[in-house]
């Protein structure tokens, strides 16, 4: 029989696929001799079988009750026994960290009998009764799915009987009384009342967080994270310690290291006479881990060797939960912490010089979404601003929009395209949708480890928490300052999540120093450098060394691709040659497409000739002797044309006026003989090429009088000329002839010895079956992933995107969009098939991708292990495709070793 049930001493931190991360990182500290509570870990594979099962797995229950059989010797109580109970918390605890996401029910095995037991043995009426309030309320809601409201309003009506507004100042009878309230709640919306037998509430409340796998808010935060929807979660059983004895007991959140800055420090919060989810969720305002120290020096001093311990066993920051019970620390749980942008790229530096791990290691533990979100602008120092509060700087950044107090609202009016900044007193996991859709999240309640900041941290969204002295005022959706300023919905406010700040208004942005180093503005390795560029500069520079795969840059005028040098580019691996086309030049690109005759055309060529060379003179001088890929021309030609509309209408008020507009009225006519049903498969890219005489010659002989041009003047011009949307090997041979031919007349007329291979794009799936014919009439293929996808899936862009993507999301269809992260199964093998026929005709083939997928993390580590030779993206994506590809090759290199 399958072993489903494991004992904290027989686990270890490397079991999270079965054990959960909360199960295996309990079992680790367990066996390196910490205070952990006894408890066990029902397996992500029981968790599996019930939600495809409906039901638990043969001998679950037995093995469920042998482990709580040994947790009861071990601790000489039975659970709910009516004179000393035990009690025990079930905790959700997925692979990976899902912060408020699943569910979580504390105390059971409290029951009416139970109850006077445990105060008995507390001494203290007002600490038990308090417990069994909270059984309740977690169990009706997280178990019984009752609506949450009913009991939040149930203890506000007894805090306004009492006139007061802390939960503290409820006694032991206060706390009866709510209870006798809470089970009339449970009564009045359930089936029955809340359950008696402490095994059947240990049972309900198991499968409860299963189910909770499967909730919304979870899909939803999966779906963010990109967390795979089978792992399934893992469930613990621990025995309970309390931190609401009293005075002396408590409960908090530490941090090895601030998440916030990565700066070296004690960083966290606690809360006296509390249990744990009072700190998670923000309700009352938590004191800094440091007032421990005074507090209770001796748990403090402990305390602090025990983080050193995890630091150092985990080697990384370490996100810690524990509780004080009547002065004896005990650990609830560690994990890896999530923490800001900024604050991983110190915190992997400073391990580095600590000796705990390598720059490889380093490398590794930073991403390329975290380096791009450093690179974001930040609040202009200089300008004026109107602060009006000010809170715990959670998760930096800069976030400016309109203030909105739901998260229906947030999402609503992000769909109509308004940046806003959710507002809230404290967030919770019903608040998910409107965290993701809003530009910022601002809390008058909660800490840097509340449930705001934590998912804020874990997003890359901007956070401001704690700001006590504002007055959110969700009923009637407003703020108010101590000034008395009044912030109403759709109010323009700016939350700083750098240093706390919150601004009334709009607040002008300036570039970030990660950019502006990047950009050559800032020297990294001066003394007075800032110390995150340090950080990011060190990081980068191992990245070079390490990563296999170029980088170049998607770029079609001269100052981007000077950009793109700057930032690291290693050629041009996309110059777009349509873009060259527009503006002032339209009209010329409409005498060629009117052109009536062969001295028309080639009149309407001869006058985009030097335009177009001197656009290459321009990309090649700025690049030096770096490799530039130019697509010839690939849209259809309607797209240089006016609207049909905008021209009927022209072309119909001047008839009414007894006007006659000629050209209006050819433009008219070339409109509708252009006119396709699908013009993203039909005349474009090299059937322009074959179709429109003298059009790919022209571009042709640009970039070769250009190059030539340029290696007069002592430049090192390296061109690669990339053929459009070829389907078949023999299009590319006619294109490929035809140009072979202006190169050699450019050579013959300036003299000059030109180098210029050529290439074409794959971006159709019979090309990338049929690569191995088509290389041998080119010399690089470079994949054109957009137009792939769109091929591959039967997509067309503008249109899936807006119609059905969100259903298809929401459905699991995918889990991603295509268009952002390259389908592996589909699109990715198309790529690896090409890899291999063309490298089987051509070995010495060059390959690249030029898509947007060329920036994406994940796509880049695909292209890694597909064998290409570059990717080529936006100038801003270019340092995160650099980090990527390093990361790559130390992933792979680390699964070769092995």
């Amino acid at each position: 029989m399958a072993k489903y049930v494991y004992d904290f001493t027989e686990g270890n931190k490397d079991l999270k696929d079965l054990l959960g991360g909360k199960g295996a990182n309990l079992a680790e500290m367990t066996n390196l001799g910490l205070p952990v509570p006894p408890g066990f870990t029902i397996t992500t594979e029981a968790c599996r079988y019930y939600l495809e099962h409906g039901g638990v797995p043969e001998g679950l229950d037995a093995q469920i009750g042998e482990k709580l059989s040994a947790l009861e010797s071990a601790h000489g109580k039975r659970l709910g026994d009516p004179e000393d109970p035990l009690l025990v918390s079930v905790r959700s605890g997925a692979k990976f960290s899902m912060p408020g996401m699943m569910e979580t029910v504390l105390n059971i095995g409290l029951n009416d009998v139970s109850v006077q037991g445990l105060a008995k043995q507390a001494g203290s009426e007002r600490f038990a009764w308090d417990s069994y309030r909270r059984l309740i309320q977690m169990f009706g809601k997280t178990v019984l799915d009752i609506e949450g409201e009913l009991f939040e309003e149930a203890i506000e009506a007894a805090k306004d009987a009492k006139g007061t507004t802390d939960d503290l100042d409820l006694d032991g009878e206060d706390l009866r009384a709510l209870v006798g309230t809470y089970k009339g709640i449970v009564r009045d919306h359930s089936n029955e009342g809340f359950p008696q037998d402490p095994r059947v509430q240990m049972d309900m409340a198991i499968k409860a967080v299963f189910g909770s796998w499967n909730a919304p808010r979870a899909v939803l935060y999966r779906r963010q994270e990109r967390i795979p929807a089978d792992l399934g979660t893992a469930v613990n059983v621990v025995a309970m310690v309390f931190g609401n004895l009293g005075m002396d007991s408590g409960t908090g959140v530490a941090f090895t290291r601030d998440p916030a800055s990565g700066q070296q420090g004690i960083y966290g919060d606690y809360l006296q006479n509390a249990q744990g989810e009072d700190v998670v969720a923000g309700i009352r305002n938590t004191v800094p881990l440091i007032d421990l120290e005074t507090i209770d020096n001796a748990a403090y001093d402990q305390l602090l060797q025990i983080m050193e311990t995890l630091e150092n066993h985990y080697r990384d920051l370490c996100d810690i939960e524990f509780t004080i019970e009547r002065g004896k620390l005990w650990m609830l749980q560690t994990r890896v912490g999530k923490r800001t942008a900024a604050a991983a790229f110190r915190i992997a530096t400073q391990l580095v010089d600590q000796g705990l791990i390598d720059l490889d290691e380093a490398v590794s533990r930073v991403t390329g979404d975290q380096l791009a979100q450093l690179m974001f602008p930040r609040f202009d120092e200089s300008a004026s601003k109107d602060q009006i509060g000010k809170g715990m700087n959670a998760s930096p950044g800069a976030a400016v929009g309109k203030a909105v107090f739901d998260s229906y609202t947030a999402v609503k009016w992000s769909r109509s395209g308004e940046d806003v900044i959710l507002v809230r007193r404290e967030t919770n996991p019903d608040d998910l949708d409107g965290m993701i859709a809003a530009r910022g999240i601002l809390t008058s309640r909660g800490g840097k480890t509340s449930h705001a900041a934590v998912v804020a941290r874990g997003m890359g969204k901007t956070c401001v928490c704690g700001a006590e002295e504002l007055n959110v005022d969700t009923k009637n959706r407003r703020l108010v300052t101590p000034a008395g300023t009044i912030v109403d919905e759709g109010d323009v406010i700016s939350i700083d999540g750098t240093n706390g700040n919150v601004y009334l208004g709009e607040v002008p942005v300036v570039p970030s120093p990660v950019v502006r180093y990047f950009e050559g503005e800032l020297d990294a390795t001066s003394d007075d450098a800032d110390d995150l560029v340090k950080a990011v500069h060190r990081v980068m520079t191992h990245a070079d060394a390490r990563r296999r795969l170029a980088v170049r840059a998607n770029a079609d005028n001269p100052e981007d691709s000077a950009r793109s040098v700057r930032m690291g580019a290693q050629g041009v691996g996309l110059c777009r040659t349509e873009h060259m086309f527009l503006g002032d030049r339209r009209q010329l690109v409409e005498k060629l497409i009117l052109a009536d005759t062969d001295a028309e055309r080639e009149e309407a060529l001869a006058a985009l000739l030097p335009h177009q060379r001197e656009d290459f003179i321009g990309i090649f001088t700025a690049m030096g002797g770096l490799p530039v890929t130019v697509r010839l021309l690939d849209p259809p030609l309607h797209e240089f044309l006016p609207d049909i509309t905008e021209l009927s209408v022209r072309v119909a008020v001047a008839e009414s006026r007894g006007e006659r507009h000629e050209n209006d009225l050819r433009l008219l006519q070339a409109v509708h003989r252009l006119h396709e049903q699908n013009p993203m498969l039909g005349l474009r890219g090299v059937r322009l090429g074959l179709v429109v005489p003298g059009l790919f010659v022209m571009q042709v002989r640009a970039i070769a009088e250009a190059a030539a041009e340029c290696k007069k003047a002592g430049g090192d011009p390296r061109p690669e000329i990339m053929i459009p949307l070829v389907d078949a090997v023999q299009e590319l041979e006619i294109i490929r002839d035809e140009s072979e031919k202006v190169l050699a007349e450019v050579a013959e007329e300036t003299g000059v010895d030109l180098d210029v291979s050529i290439g074409t794009m794959i971006e159709l799936p019979r090309a990338a079956l049929t690569a191995a014919q088509i290389a041998e009439s080119a010399e690089f293929f470079s994949f054109g992933t957009n137009d792939l996808t769109q091929t591959t899936w039967g997509f067309s862009r503008d249109d899936v995107e807006a119609s059905f993507f969100s259903a298809y999301l929401e459905k699991g269809v995918f889990g991603v969009s295509p268009f952002e992260t390259l389908d592996l199964d589909g699109v990715g093998r198309l790529v690896e098939i090409a890899v291999k026929e063309g490298r089987s005709t051509r070995p010495d083939i060059k390959l690249g991708i030029c898509g947007e997928h060329g920036g994406d993390p994940d796509s880049v580590h695909f292209f890694h292990k597909a064998g290409l030779d570059y990717v080529s993206c936006s100038p801003f994506r270019i340092p995160v495709a650099r980090l990527e590809a390093a990361r790559a090759a130390i992933q792979t290199a680390g699964s070769d070793s092995r």
